[in-house]
């Protein structure tokens, strides 16, 4: 497996895996800012490749100088491998390139599950960022 930056040739696998990975209505809570944070910046964008197949995608952000994890998506035959947490990896060595003040989780809803992923990593309850729709990606 390989963590890469997003290219624009994966706007259909990543949508694919998407619509695959998460409910219908996180799909659809997630498919518009990842349009506007593919516009304003894709390389907060990384995905998870295996054998050139996109087994994983994992959603940044930065707000007010803050990183931000804002949806990750991993296929369901590619869950508990460690995909997860080398998007995470791959997406926090870019916030710290780019000198961010502190980084987040976003939490909605549809992302709680991912959690304990976050919690083994490092991440507490003090970085966890629960309004989601106040994110410009969002809108």
């Amino acid at each position: 497996m390989h963590v890469r930056s997003f290219q624009l040739s994966d706007v259909s696998p990543v949508t694919e895996l998407l619509q695959t990975a998460l409910s219908e209505e996180c799909f659809e809570n997630t498919i518009e800012p990842f349009s506007r944070q593919l516009s304003w910046d894709s390389d907060l964008i990384v995905v998870a490749e295996d054998e050139g197949e996109i087994v994983g995608v994992l959603i940044g952000t930065i707000e007010k100088n803050h990183g931000c994890y804002f949806r990750i998506a991993v296929h369901p035959d590619y869950r508990r491998r460690g995909v997860g947490r080398s998007l995470v990896s791959a997406m926090e060595n870019r916030f710290q390139t780019r000198k961010v003040s502190g980084i987040f989780v976003a939490v909605d809803e549809h992302n709680s599950f991912a959690l304990p992923l976050y919690e083994a990593m490092g991440y507490d309850e003090d970085q966890l960022f629960k309004s989601v729709r106040k994110l410009s990606i969002v809108g």
